[in-house]
């Protein structure tokens, strides 16, 4: 029986946790980026950065380097990626894991308005909002648009929109505490936030500021991904992987000579 061998398809913090543990105690493991952050905080052993050019290239790239096991750790919002790994991994009958957050859920004391996408979201902010947006550097132009609309965009990357007039940017990284982004919004003037349902403790204390200072929430909802096997915790995910056949690790002097050709 030949070694195990796990790609991750990264993109969230457990995802590089889950590669730390594996590596550490000696699996062959490749963490794969999307390239979409450019300077993300990488986990130990193989890294690999890119697209795979579509599902026939993640194929061929599964089976001509011989994975056993495939974790599926990218974003909520990562839809093609996740499709692309569970068409690939059904094809060639591979074990595939998501692992994953689940989604914030409305608390009593919650004003959520819930929307499909950015174009929505746009439309639903109040007139002369304040908004504190917090869906990353992308589609930013619809809200840009509306000329009526100020506030901040927190994100980790430089975004790629024309900066208007009355908008700041906050270039930070998770977690925060409850006490940060209740400052955050209050010395902003921030009347409303603009987030998505990424899940996760990380990033909650702005649901829970918006709730203790009465703002309305404009949530971005996950979109529908290939059902698969799936946990969110780490542990969970290294319990999954025991049950699916991962082989004990071999020394790395064996995982070198294994991986050559």
């Amino acid at each position: 029986m030949r070694p195990s061998k796990i790609l991750i398809l990264a993109g969230t913090r457990d995802g590089r946790l889950l590669s730390d543990q594996l590596s550490d105690v000696g699996h062959s493991v490749v963490t794969s980026y999307a390239g979409v952050t450019r300077e993300p905080i990488l986990p130990r052993g193989e890294i690999r950065t890119g697209g795979f050019g579509g599902v026939e290239a993640l194929t061929e790239y599964l089976q001509h380097n011989q994975f056993t096991h495939v974790v599926d750790a990218t974003h909520p919002f990562a839809v093609q990626m996740s499709s692309n790994a569970w068409t690939a991994t059904a094809h060639l009958k591979l074990p595939l894991l998501r692992l994953g957050r689940l989604p914030w859920t409305a608390q009593e004391g919650d004003k959520w308005n819930v929307v499909d996408d950015m174009a929505a979201a746009a439309e639903q902010l109040d007139l002369n909002a304040c908004v504190m947006v917090t869906t990353g550097r992308k589609n930013l132009e619809a809200i840009f648009a509306r000329s009526d609309l100020t506030g901040l965009v927190r994100t980790i990357e430089t975004p790629e929109t024309a900066w208007p007039k009355g908008w700041r940017m906050v270039q930070d990284r998770p977690p925060y505490t409850l006490k940060q982004e209740i400052l955050m919004m209050q010395s902003n003037g921030i009347t409303q936030i603009l987030c998505k349902n990424a899940g996760g403790p990380h990033t909650v204390a702005k649901i829970d500021a918006a709730r203790e200072l009465g703002l309305t929430v404009v949530m971005i909802k996950r979109p529908e991904k290939p059902q698969c096997d799936t946990v969110e915790l780490v542990q969970d995910a290294l319990q999954w992987l025991k049950t699916m056949g991962l082989e004990s690790p071999v020394s790395h002097d064996s995982l070198g000579t294994s991986n050559k050709g």
